[in-house]
């Protein structure tokens, strides 16, 4: 079913407003809506959205000038074409009506084929442009989903790799994904973008990737581990980064920064590489912040998990030596964030 087009017409003068009236009639498939009180046709339009505007410029009250800036103020009506009635000798009006928004003119007496014509050529504009913008809303759906399909692929593959990673450490999965929304708090507090914060949250699971390349006699030893033995495990920040590095993933490129900084410490005291302050990724530093309280809250099968308490003291302690004083700063301040993930996330849960 064809819906008629909707012609807006505002004129103080009766008799045009019954002219025009009879003219839109002999466009076809439209329907004409009339006011003789412009404030009365604003009001309309921001209700209802016309295929066509048809306004007198000398009108009481708000002129034909005014209605038109008005008009363009709306959202949505931005592009609605606008037909503006003047004298042929008003030429300044119709230099500033072309620069607050009309589209064409018609000048006094007004002659019905040129009217016809004029009407016909917006409304048939109007209406290719109405299909293009709906074409390309459609592409842009299709677009969105296309993508969505991607995301939804890469993040199975990131979830398969930090699986990859737990079935080989103590850590659980409810580890995984507090840490990874910790993350994001972290970098919501600290003003990073929503995509820098959603990129965090689906890149901090693969922070510890690289201990799959780690023996099991030292990532499973219950014990401290020797001077040697530690120098092994801290390979697996290198390994990770080795392992996810050269992607064409924005998400896989983060993990891989990830992997490698995330041990290391704010003073220059961390490895691999013993950055220092701002020369860590930011990334990194915030996911050492969240990776730690949360490790020393959990219980494992070689220690009891800390009081919070201890856990808030230790970040305190180690803000601006082990941590970056911002982020532990900026995860304290969204403590009723963190404990909903705690809850959320719970071992049980």
């Amino acid at each position: 079913m064809t819906v008629a087009q909707q012609v807006l017409i505002v004129d103080d003068t009766e008799i045009n407003l019954i002219l025009f009236a009879a003219l839109v009639k002999k466009l076809g498939d439209c329907e004409s809506h009339s006011f003789s009180d412009s404030r009365a046709g604003l009001a309309w339009v921001q209700q209802y959205v016309p295929d066509l505007v048809i306004v007198d410029y000398m009108m009481p009250e708000m002129d034909g000038l005014e209605f038109i800036r008005l008009l363009r103020e709306i959202p949505g009506r931005e592009a609605i074409p606008v037909l503006m009635i003047t004298a042929n000798d008003q030429k300044q009006i119709r230099y500033r009506a072309l620069d607050i928004g009309a589209n064409d003119f018609l000048t006094k007496p007004v002659d019905k084929v040129e009217f016809l014509a004029r009407a016909k050529n917006m409304l048939t504009l109007n209406d290719a442009r109405k299909k293009l913008a709906d074409q390309a809303a459609w592409l842009a759906e299709e677009v969105r989903k296309a993508t969505h399909e991607v995301v939804e692929r890469e993040r199975e593959t990131v979830i398969r790799l930090s699986r990859a990673a737990e079935f080989r450490d103590p850590e659980t999965g409810a580890h995984i994904l507090r840490m990874a929304h910790f993350s994001q708090i972290i970098a919501r507090g600290m003003g990073l973008s929503e995509s820098d914060q959603y990129l965090l949250l689906e890149a901090a699971p693969m922070h510890d990737i690289g201990k799959v390349g780690i023996a099991d006699k030292i990532l499973l030893k219950p014990g401290r581990l020797e001077p040697e033995e530690f120098e092994i495990m801290k390979r697996h920040a290198t390994i990770g980064y080795e392992l996810l590095q050269g992607s064409s993933s924005r998400v896989l490129q983060a993990g891989a920064e990830i992997a490698r900084g995330h041990h290391e410490k704010f003073d220059g005291s961390g490895y691999p590489q013993g950055l220092k302050g701002e020369d860590i990724p930011i990334f990194s530093r915030i996911v050492a912040v969240a990776d730690v309280f949360d490790a020393l809250t959990s219980e494992r099968p070689y220690k009891k998990a800390w009081d919070v308490e201890a856990a808030v003291d230790f970040l305190k302690a180690g803000s601006g030596s082990h941590f970056d004083p911002a982020c532990v700063t900026a995860f304290l301040n969204a403590w009723s964030d963190v404990q909903e993930v705690r809850a959320r996330y719970s071992e049980e849960a």
